[in-house]
């Protein structure tokens, strides 16, 4: 049952992951061709069908170093702590909802509150798409 549980959940994060890169090519990333993602070894990252997805956007597989060292990926974990303590904990009882229903969260999360809607200290208190947008605004000006 756990083997089970855990070929679900392999599944499940690589359906994620790859949604996200399809996502992201059609939602405001016109310049995601040669752009670096970077993650840890986990088997949703490292298995043939992600790799193809991002072969087939031109995005770049950045992984953390084989000895495991921890801050390689931080802001990346970091970011999936945020979320989960946000979004989750507290909040919604996961062992009982469906795939569908943790994708459909998972994604309005990022997609309407982190990158729109959230302020990211990192960007002088502006969330990612407003960041974004001021930089392609800044590129045209500047074309």
């Amino acid at each position: 049952m756990e083997s089970r549980k855990a070929a679900l959940a392999t599944c499940l994060a690589v359906t994620v992951a790859i949604e996200l890169i399809q996502c992201f090519s059609y939602y405001g990333f016109p310049g995601i061709k040669g752009s670096i993602i970077h993650s840890d070894r986990g088997s949703q990252y490292t298995s043939s069908i992600y790799r193809a997805e991002l072969k087939r956007y031109g995005i770049i597989q950045s992984m953390n170093s084989a000895g495991g060292r921890c801050h390689d990926n931080a802001r990346c974990e970091a970011m999936w702590a945020r979320m989960k303590e946000e979004l989750l904990y507290g909040r919604y009882n996961t062992k009982q909802m469906t795939i569908d229903e943790l994708k459909t969260l998972i994604w309005r999360y990022f997609i309407i509150y982190w990158n729109n809607r959230r302020i990211c200290s990192a960007n002088g208190g502006l969330p990612p798409m407003v960041m974004r947008q001021q930089y392609y605004d800044l590129l045209d000006r500047t074309a």
